[in-house]
């Protein structure tokens, strides 16, 4: 069965933020990826100014959760970032076959923000609000 976590999204203090939630909830990072640590692509075009910041961080949770977070990107995409809407469930699956199911139903009736397919961080990754505008992401991740 796959997992679902909280994935939140800031302007650019990620960092700050997550020292802080792992000062009061305790952990160690099992993930810390600056965009600088990508490959660009014609797709994945990264500008200078977002180098240095994070493009994924997580914070175990208890026993099998994840507190995840990226500094994100929206304006570059076109869209507007507003707090209370940086959020999204993320959906870690067991296999591509279960990603790709999951992210077909959810997005029926919603808008598909980006096609699930082979991503340039080794995983099988979409994203979607579905037709009540929740925010999701769904993954597979061969190396997890």
């Amino acid at each position: 069965m796959a997992l679902f976590n909280p994935y939140l999204h800031f302007t650019g203090n990620t960092e700050e933020a997550f020292n802080f939630y792992q000062s009061v909830l305790g952990g160690e990072f099992t993930k810390l990826v600056r965009y600088k640590d990508l490959t660009p692509t014609a797709e994945y075009a990264i500008p200078e100014t977002y180098l240095d910041k994070i493009m994924y961080i997580a914070l175990p949770l208890g026993k099998n959760n994840m507190l995840m977070g990226s500094d994100a990107m929206l304006e570059m995409e076109g869209r507007k970032f507003t707090f209370g809407d940086n959020f999204h469930i993320a959906i870690s699956a067991e296999n591509k076959e279960e990603a790709a199911y999951l992210f077909k139903g959810l997005s029926a009736g919603g808008k598909i923000e980006m096609p699930i397919a082979d991503s340039p961080w080794s995983s099988y990754f979409g994203m979607l609000v579905d037709q009540f505008g929740v925010q999701w992401t769904v993954e597979f991740d061969p190396n997890l």
